[in-house]
């Protein structure tokens, strides 16, 4: 089927993925990395990130490329991270199976390789870089398309395959310019959409989240833009058979952004 590991069903995530200085926070790299030691270890990860907007569906290389650096202005170190995962056409052959549909085909981009919002977190979570890894761009950001996109990828769950939707629980750097330290007190937007939130997940409000914008404290300034709140909808349909065991697995801020980071399964 994949390799020789063997499958076990796999939860779901969603988890704020950090810049690329995630790698000088200590706290936020040790939650990672024990979150990660609690997985089932995955037969292949399938990364939706708020950083690769695409239509139609493309998927990543199925090969070991080069990163995608997609930021600007940090210092060199940041442009020398590597993260030479292996490819994965056995789940890019999957995920096309399960998207494609008459007139709407899965497309490859072979050149393509992971962007911040996949290698960042993956890098604290299975720094061996062992495991094959693929990537799925977000179509759309309107949150019924994505938590039907979900829906359809949940058989994968079943061989061993680790979905991962990638964003930030809040997100507004336009609001940050006076940047705060890590751990200072956020911004009241921040704080206040991070408890809405919470309350939303604990009670799987599913109608309360697609309508975010609209019905959360500060819905507009925690995501001017919402595509860094879009992949949590790709993780809800995914693990929409058992949602009810959706946990929080971090939370807290980092320079005034909320980090809650949750799983399913």
């Amino acid at each position: 089927m994949t390799d020789s590991i063997s499958a076990s069903r796999s939860p779901v995530l969603y988890l704020s993925h950090g810049a690329p200085t995630l790698a000088d926070d200590s706290l936020w790299k040790g939650q990672l990395s024990a979150w990660a030691a609690n997985l089932p270890r995955p037969t292949a990860i399938l990364v939706v990130s708020a950083h690769w907007e695409e239509a139609p569906l493309t998927v990543s290389a199925t090969t070991t490329v080069p990163l995608v650096y997609d930021f600007w202005g940090f210092p060199a170190s940041y442009y020398q991270v590597r993260y030479e995962a292996p490819g994965s056409p056995w789940l890019a052959r999957r995920v096309g199976e399960l998207l494609s549909s008459p007139g709407r085909v899965v497309r490859q981009a072979e050149a393509r390789g992971l962007d911040h919002g996949a290698y960042v977190p993956l890098v604290e979570m299975f720094p061996q870089a062992d495991v094959p890894v693929l990537q799925l761009s977000m179509p759309t950001l309107d949150p019924e398309t994505l938590i039907s996109m979900g829906k359809r990828l949940a058989p994968l769950r079943d061989e061993g395959v680790l979905i991962m939707g990638s964003g930030f629980f809040t997100h507004n750097l336009h609001a940050l310019r006076e940047a705060p330290l890590p751990d200072s007190a956020p911004p009241a937007w921040s704080s206040e959409f991070d408890q809405w939130g919470k309350e939303a997940l604990d009670t799987m409000d599913l109608d309360r989240l697609v309508d975010f914008q609209a019905k959360a404290p500060a819905g507009g300034l925690a995501h001017p833009r919402t595509e860094h709140f879009a992949p949590l909808f790709v993780t809800l349909g995914a693990g929409d058979d058992d949602l009810a065991s959706n946990r929080t697995v971090i939370e807290g801020f980092w320079h005034g952004l909320a980090k809650r980071s949750i799983q399913i399964g």
